[in-house]
């Protein structure tokens, strides 16, 4: 299988929401707001939610399709202020370490293609597209 690595913007959302779908909302329904600032609002229709962002250039990941064009996987990125919802962010701030240009804070791949490279591909398109947007230190949560 050969993959390719895109950008998730308006102009892929229906690949990336094709994935999502496909994966029962992934994460019981995330969508891969969770980082978001918005997250912990009640009511949040997550998969709304996520589109505005994507549509505003306000969400960024790497987008791993097929031979096909089918997305199989994605990883998220973003400047601190985007992902601010970290895991543990409580005994993360008692002792930070130096703020990071950028978070790699969520990874994803369809069930059925585990174990292709489709992680790894995602990662390192991630960095290329970190790279792009002018690099620096980059934290992975």
């Amino acid at each position: 299988m050969t993959l390719t690595v895109t950008e998730l913007d308006a102009s892929t959302w229906h690949l990336f929401a094709e994935l999502v779908e496909r994966n029962n909302g992934v994460f019981g329904g995330c969508w891969c707001i969770g980082f978001h600032p918005e997250a912990p609002e009640k009511g949040l229709d997550h998969r709304s939610a996520k589109r505005e962002r994507v549509e505003c250039g306000r969400a960024h990941a790497a987008l791993v399709l097929d031979d096909a064009g089918v997305a199989q996987g994605w990883c998220q990125w973003g400047d601190p202020e985007e992902l601010s919802n970290i895991k543990h962010g409580r005994v993360y701030r008692k002792e930070p370490p130096p703020v990071p240009d950028w978070r790699i804070t969520c990874f994803y791949v369809d069930t059925r293609h585990r174990g292709r490279g489709v992680a790894r591909a995602a990662l390192g398109g991630a960095l290329d597209q970190i790279a792009r947007a002018g690099g620096g230190l980059v934290e992975a949560i």
